[in-house]
């Protein structure tokens, strides 16, 4: 078998490149994060929050499917070609929103981002995870996700920006043209493939921790597998909330397009930078108390969301729910990996990732009912408890050690 270096600084250059990559990933998601709702009301007249939302179920539907067959598929055709595929899909995604003549057009859009995001972002992950020593997983997933994150967050403020100056289109979205072009272009001719480091690692870990249904073990029977999927999925239904509820909350209390954009990009940028941190301490501490921690702070705050009305106030949420979200989010896929075979990791991170991003349109069609029914906070009250009840599962059933 061929010889494979593993480790961050022995694999630096390419970890650099796909770190690099995953911030293009990130920028793609950010170039829509703030203007689809608006777009919905401004422009295509929509009022029904559910009908509006529906670009997220679109979203989050695509993506969740495409994590599972990623995982599923990374092994047997290999990390990279995946990658190379994921960015095809992003070409034409600017290009529709900026020219959408109708609301279906959108949601074709948000299909497209879903098979980008879920076959380009995995298989960064499972690449990173694959060059990553055991000891380095949390850091490996703590850069990763600050990249992606980060990028939301700068992005979202740029194309709010450029919104606020220009219109909400077409100029916002040409931002999404350069990313996807420089993301294809660096996945062809500049990242390798590490499927090999997943067979030599799998050569030295044996049978010891194979799953015999790993599709059913990493979702219900596997105690700590199945106590991180269920918080991915709590985690995504209340930013499936946010996405499409915050701002249009935050419009409601009459702030500006630049307001809106400022607040709704402070979020992200917290979450991203936060990864750089807690992704390397879940390398030191217990992850199962990062993770308690980080839910139950995001329940927190977005509990003290539905009174907020000042704009000082949302900033300082939105700074606080963005560090619980940096708690949890690098620590998911490393508590993945920690207690899953080599040889399944990748499926098993596929799984996780199929349940995690089934909360996006479960949030978004559950918020969009309940606000449409009741009222934008009553919706808000709702997810947060969702997320409380899923920081005392992690609590409650996820175990320290691996099982």
């Amino acid at each position: 078998m061929e010889h494979v270096k593993v480790g961050i600084r022995q694999n630096l250059q390419q970890f650099i490149l796909l770190v690099t990559i995953t911030a293009f990933i990130g920028g793609m998601v950010g170039m829509e994060r703030s203007l689809i709702p608006q777009l919905a009301e401004k422009i295509f007249h929509i009022a029904s929050k559910t009908a509006m939302f529906s670009f997220i179920v679109a979203f989050g539907t695509t993506k969740a499917i495409t994590n599972y067959y990623t995982g599923y598929f990374a092994n047997k055709f290999g990390r990279k070609k995946l990658l190379v595929i994921g960015w095809l899909f992003a070409l034409p995604i600017p290009w529709m929103l900026m020219y959408a003549p109708s609301w279906s057009w959108i949601i074709a859009a948000n299909i497209l981002l879903g098979l980008n995001q879920g076959l380009a972002w995995s298989s960064t992950i499972v690449m990173k995870l694959d060059l990553a020593e055991d000891k380095d997983r949390g850091l490996a997933m703590g850069l990763n996700e600050f990249a992606g994150y980060f990028a939301v967050g700068m992005v979202t403020f740029l194309v709010a920006y450029l919104a606020s100056t220009y219109g909400l289109r077409p100029y916002p979205f040409f931002v999404g043209v350069v990313f996807s072009i420089i993301g294809l272009v660096m996945s062809i001719f500049f990242i390798k493939d590490t499927r090999t480091h997943m067979t030599a690692a799998a050569v030295t870990a044996g049978s010891e921790g194979e799953l015999k249904n790993v599709f059913w073990g990493t979702t219900l029977y596997n105690k700590n597998l199945s106590a991180v999927t269920q918080a991915g999925l709590a985690n995504n239904l209340n930013d499936g909330m946010l996405w499409g509820l915050y701002p249009l909350l935050l419009h409601a209390k009459g702030f500006s397009v630049a307001q809106v954009g400022l607040i709704t990009a402070i979020y992200p940028a917290c979450w991203g930078i936060g990864q750089l941190f807690s992704g390397r301490l879940g390398d030191y501490l217990p992850k199962k108390k990062l993770l308690f921690s980080g839910m139950f702070l995001q329940a927190f705050t977005l509990l003290a969301l539905s009174t907020a009305s000042a704009f000082e106030f949302f900033i300082v949420l939105s700074v606080i729910l963005g560090i619980g979200k940096a708690m949890v989010y690098p620590i998911f896929p490393a508590a993945i990996a920690e207690n899953s075979h080599p040889k399944q990791r990748a499926q098993s991170i596929g799984i996780f990732r199929l349940w995690r991003d089934l909360g996006y349109p479960i949030g978004a069609i559950l918020t969009g009912v309940l606000a449409d029914v009741f009222s934008l906070q009553i919706a808000i009250i709702i997810v947060g408890s969702i997320t409380l009840a899923s920081a005392f599962v992690i609590q409650t059933r996820m175990r320290a050690s691996r099982q």
